[in-house]
C-alpha cells in the first residue's frame, strides 16, 4: 500500500512537470486584456544597430497594432538566443546569421523582418596599434575584442582574419562585451583591436582612443570586407511560435516595418530626440553623430535579399564550427520569411 501511495506521489510529480514543461516547450504568447503579451530580448538595447526595437516603442508602434511589448536589454546575441530557446522570451532582436548557427545545431530559428543587409559593426584599433596594425593581415598574434565567443562579432573577427589567410591559432579572440567594458578593454592594453558598434565607435574615436580600421557600417564598405552583402539586425523568434502565432507575429512584424519606414524620412537629429536620453551618455551631439554614422544600415522595408543570405551562410559555412561540417544541408528558407513584411507593406495595411 506504501508503494503504491508513493508511485502515485512520483507519478503526479512527474505529471505536474510535464505539463509545466509542456507549457513552456509550447511557445504560448499569453494575453491580458485582450492584447498578446510578448517579451523581445536585444542584444544591446543601446547600440544603434538595434535602434528599430527601442523606437518602435517609442514611436507607439507595438500599441498601434494592438500588442503589449517588453525589451529586455542583453549584450550578447549568444545569451539572447539561450533565452529565445528556453522559453524565457517570444523573440530575438539579433544577427540574422544565429538562424543559420543554430540550424545546423538542430534548432528552428525564423527571422520575420530584416532591419539590415549589413553588419553595422566596426573593426577598431588601439590608436597605439594602428601604426603596425593596418589591416585585418596584422591580426597576426594580437589579442581582437568580441562580444562574447560564439556571437556574431566572433564569427565577423574570424571572416576578417580568414580571408588574410589566418586561422584562429594565430590570434586570440578575447571577451569583451560591449559599450563601456569594450572601452576599457581597449584603453587597458586587454586588446589591440576589436569589434563594436555606434555609439562606442563614436566615442572612442572622438576621443582619440581608437582608429576605425574596417568600417562595415555601409553597402560599400561591407562588400569590401566581407564579399557581399551579410544581413544582420533582425527580428527572430522560434520557429514553431510563428507557424502557431501568425496573426500576433504580423502585428508584430508591421509595428517594426512601421518603424523602419519612419526611419528612412527623418533625419538623424529627430531620430535621436526619440531615444531615452541616457542612451546619449551626456553628450546628446556625439549621440546625434553615432546615429548619423550609421543610420544608413538600416533597409527601409523589412526585406530579406537572398543575395544576403547566401554570404552569410557562405562566411559561415568557412568559419563557424556548427555550420562548416553541415553547410550542405542548411536550408536558408528555414531561416527567414518576407511573407509578413511583404503583407505589411502592402497598401492599407499601415
Amino acid at each position: 500500500m506504501r508503494h503504491r501511495r508513493t508511485l502515485a506521489l512520483v507519478l503526479l510529480a512527474v505529471s505536474s512537470l510535464l505539463l509545466v514543461t509542456g507549457c513552456r516547450d509550447s511557445r504560448a504568447i499569453p494575453v491580458a486584456n485582450g492584447r498578446p503579451q510578448l517579451t523581445i530580448m536585444v542584444g544591446g538595447l543601446e547600440k544603434v544597430i538595434y535602434l528599430p526595437a527601442m523606437l518602435t516603442q517609442k514611436l507607439g508602434n507595438f500599441e498601434r497594432n494592438d500588442i503589449d511589448v517588453q525589451l529586455l536589454g542583453e549584450q550578447s546575441g549568444a545569451t539572447a538566443e539561450t533565452a529565445l530557446l528556453t522559453g524565457d522570451v517570444q523573440a530575438v532582436v539579433g544577427f540574422y546569421d544565429h538562424t543559420i548557427d543554430l540550424q545546423a545545431k538542430d534548432q528552428c530559428l525564423r527571422t520575420v523582418v530584416q532591419f539590415a543587409d549589413v553588419p553595422g559593426e566596426v573593426e577598431l584599433v588601439s590608436t597605439s596599434d594602428a601604426a603596425t596594425i593596418r589591416s585585418p593581415e596584422d591580426f597576426k598574434g594580437r589579442n581582437l575584442g568580441v562580444t562574447s565567443l560564439g556571437s556574431s562579432t566572433d564569427f565577423l573577427t574570424q571572416a576578417l582574419a580568414g580571408q588574410e589567410g589566418l586561422g584562429t591559432s594565430d590570434y586570440t579572440r578575447v571577451k569583451v562585451g560591449a559599450g563601456q567594458t569594450f572601452i576599457a578593454g581597449m584603453n587597458h592594453n586587454g586588446i589591440d583591436a576589436g569589434m563594436t558598434t555606434d555609439p562606442t565607435v563614436a566615442k572612442m574615436v572622438s576621443a582619440g582612443d581608437a582608429r576605425v580600421l574596417v568600417d562595415m557600417r555601409n553597402e560599400q564598405g561591407t562588400r569590401a570586407a566581407l564579399g557581399g552583402l551579410y544581413p544582420a539586425a533582425s527580428l527572430y523568434m522560434r520557429c514553431e511560435t510563428v507557424d502557431n502565432h501568425p496573426d500576433i507575429v504580423q502585428k508584430l512584424v508591421t509595428s517594426f516595418v512601421q518603424t523602419l519606414q519612419w526611419i528612412k524620412t527623418h533625419s538623424p537629429e529627430e531620430i535621436a530626440a526619440e531615444m531615452p536620453s541616457q542612451y546619449a551618455g551626456g553628450d546628446p551631439k556625439l549621440y546625434v553623430q553615432s546615429v548619423r554614422d550609421s543610420i544608413s544600415m538600416f533597409n527601409g522595408d523589412g526585406l530579406m535579399k537572398r543575395e544576403g543570405a547566401d554570404n552569410v551562410l557562405r562566411i559561415l559555412g568557412r568559419y563557424s564550427r556548427n555550420v562548416q561540417p553541415v553547410r550542405d544541408r542548411i536550408d536558408l528558407n528555414a531561416t527567414y520569411t518576407n511573407q509578413f513584411v511583404e503583407r505589411a507593406l502592402k497598401p492599407g495595411t499601415q
